[in-house]
C-alpha cells in the first residue's frame, strides 16, 4: 500500500502545465525590497528569506562542548553498550543516517525518519511531533527510549564513572569530577548547539554577493517564492515556519498509521500533523518525510508538483472522528520539467556537505575503545 500511495503521490503524467511567466533575474540581483512578493495563501505569516543570522550559543567549544562530543561517539550511553547518538547521527551523513528509518535497540527499526542535526539549536521544539521544547529534553529521549539506546540513567552513570578519562573531563566541563545524568544531557545539548551550517552560496547572495547564485538558481528561487508556493511552509532564514502540517501521508487506518502531532497535543486537527523541516542541507539529507519514503529531493518536488496526497475517506471511516485532511496549501502547481530542475538547482545551492570529523578526534575514540578493551581484558577486532 505505501508503494501505491506513493506512486500516486509521484505521478504527472497527464498534468497539464502551465506557461511559464518570465522570471526577472535583474530584480533578484538587486535589493530584496524589489523581489516579486512570494505567493502564499491568506494568513500565511511569512517572514522574507535571508543569511543564517549568528547562533545565540558562542561559536566557541569550551569545556563542556567537548565532553558532550565525546559523550555523543560513547556507546556506553546505551543499554546494550553497541549504540551512539552518532549511529543514527552521523556527521559523514549530514548528521543523519541515510536511511528510511533507523535501527535502534536489539535492531528494531523505527517508524521515523532520523532528522538532521544541522542548525538544530536555532528550533523551538523538537522531534517530528514537537514533543521536546529544549535541546536538552530532546537529547534524553533516545537515551531511554526502549527502541532506541534503552538506556537507564543509573547505569549510564555507572559506566562513565569506570572510565577514569571521564573523571579529567568532567571537571574540566563543570568543575569537579561529578558525573550525573544532567550534566550528561546538558553536555550532550551543549555540542548540538554548535553544530551549524557552513556557509551556503545561498548565504552568500543573500548577504549581498549576488553572483554567488547563477541563473538557474535564480529561477529556482523564483518558482520557490511564487509558483512552487512553497514560502506557505518554508520561509524565513532557516526555511521552515516551524509549524505542523499535514502533508497526507499518515497512513491513518492502515498497518503504517502514524497519527503525528496528535499523540502530544490531543488536538483532533493535529492528527496527521508534522513539523516542517529546515531546508538548509536538504541536498545531503535524504530520504525525505518523517517516514523517509520518498528516496530522492527529485522525487520530493514531483510530490508536490502533484499536490501531495490526499487519501480519500472510504466508507470504512465514514464514521471516524480523528480521519485527518491533508493541508490546504498543497495543491497541484503543474510546474514543468524545467522549472523543477530550476528549483532543485535552488535547493542544492542551500547545501554545503558538512565538515567531517576531525582525525586527531577519530583517534581518541580508537584510544577509548582500546582503553576500555584493555580494562576488559580483551583486544578490540
Amino acid at each position: 500500500m505505501a508503494r501505491v500511495l506513493l506512486l500516486w503521490g509521484l505521478l504527472v503524467l497527464g498534468a497539464p502545465v502551465l506557461a511559464e511567466e518570465p522570471v526577472p533575474l535583474a530584480a533578484y540581483r538587486g535589493p530584496v525590497s524589489g523581489w516579486p512578493a512570494p505567493e502564499v495563501d491568506e494568513g500565511v505569516a511569512w517572514v522574507e528569506l535571508a543569511a543564517l543570522p549568528e547562533p545565540d550559543v558562542d561559536p566557541m567549544w569550551t569545556a563542556e562542548t567537548r565532553l558532550g562530543r565525546l559523550l555523543f561517539f560513547d556507546p556506553w550511553l546505551s543499554g546494550s553498550g553497541q549504540i551512539s547518538c552518532a549511529s543514527c547521527h552521523d556527521p559523514d551523513l549530514a548528521w543523519t543516517d541515510g536511511r528510511r528509518v533507523p535501527f535502534g535497540h536489539d535492531r528494531m527499526p523505527g517508524t521515523r525518519n532520523t532528522p538532521s542535526l544541522i542548525n538544530v539549536g536555532y528550533l523551538d521544539t523538537l522531534m517530528w511531533d514537537g514533543r521536546a521544547d529544549s535541546l536538552e529534553q530532546q537529547a534524553g529521549l533516545p537515551l531511554v527510549s526502549h527502541v532506541e539506546m534503552n538506556a537507564r540513567p543509573d547505569r549510564v552513570v555507572a559506566r562513565l564513572e569506570r572510565d577514569p578519562a571521564y573523571a579529567d573531563w568532567f571537571t574540566d566541563a563543570f568543575g569537579d569530577a561529578d558525573i550525573t545524568y544532567p550534566r550528561i544531557v546538558a553536555a550532550l545539548a551543549d555540542f548540538q548547539r554548535h553544530l551549524t551550517t557552513r556557509r551556503t552560496p545561498f548565504d552568500e547572495f543573500m548577504e549581498g554577493r549576488r553572483t554567488a547564485l547563477d541563473d538557474q538558481e535564480i529561477r529556482g528561487l523564483h518558482w520557490f517564492r511564487t509558483q512552487g508556493r512553497c514560502m506557505n511552509c518554508h520561509h524565513g532564514p532557516l526555511l521552515t515556519d516551524q509549524a505542523f502540517h499535514n502533508l497526507g501521508l499518515n497512513f491513518y487506518g492502515r498497518p503504517l498509521q502514524d497519527l503525528g502531532r496528535y499523540a502530544i497535543s490531543g488536538e483532533a486537527g493535529d492528527v496527521g500533523r508534522f513539523r516542517t523541516p529546515p531546508l538548509r542541507g536538504v541536498a545531503y539529507t535524504a530520504p525525505y518525510m518523517h517516514n523517509g519514503m520518498i528516496p530522492a529531493l527529485r522525487n520530493v518536488l514531483l510530490f508536490y508538483n502533484k499536490g501531495g496526497a490526499h487519501p480519500p475517506k472510504g466508507e470504512e471511516h465514514r464514521d471516524a472522528p480523528l480521519f485527518p485532511s491533508t493541508s490546504d496549501h498543497l495543491r497541484p502547481l503543474h510546474l514543468s520539467e524545467a522549472q523543477l530542475a530550476d528549483l532543485e538547482a535552488f535547493l542544492r545551492a542551500l547545501s554545503v556537505k558538512p565538515n567531517r570529523l576531525p582525525m586527531r578526534f577519530e583517534q581518541t575514540l580508537r584510544d577509548r575503545a582500546r582503553r576500555r578493551a584493555d580494562q576488559a581484558g580483551s583486544q578490540p577486532r
